[in-house]
């Protein structure tokens, strides 16, 4: 998905407009949650989060979302992790 779809879709789906994320390279966030819903487009490296879904890896074009307060871990690949990230409440 490219940065216009990914916009669109938000803005169909009720999400605000994206912050960009920065994440260092080989970085790790433990066990977590967030006080709301995330829906956010990678636009360079890559992350995996691991949930109750089981282990998944997201690259540049991939969404993922996370449910408010979904616990999931979160790891970043070699040259860290760049992603457009919406919130929604």
């Amino acid at each position: 998905m490219n940065q216009d779809q990914f916009l669109q879709l938000l803005s169909q789906s009720g999400f605000p407009e994206p912050v960009e994320v920065l994440q260092p390279p080989n970085g790790h966030l433990d066990n977590h949650t967030h006080p709301f819903a995330v829906r956010a487009l990678v636009v360079d490296g890559y992350i995996e989060i691991e949930s109750q879904n089981g282990l998944n890896q997201y690259c540049v074009g991939d969404v993922f979302e996370l449910a408010f307060e979904q616990p999931h871990s979160e790891t970043y690949g070699p040259l860290g992790v760049k992603y457009l990230a919406s919130r929604k409440q």
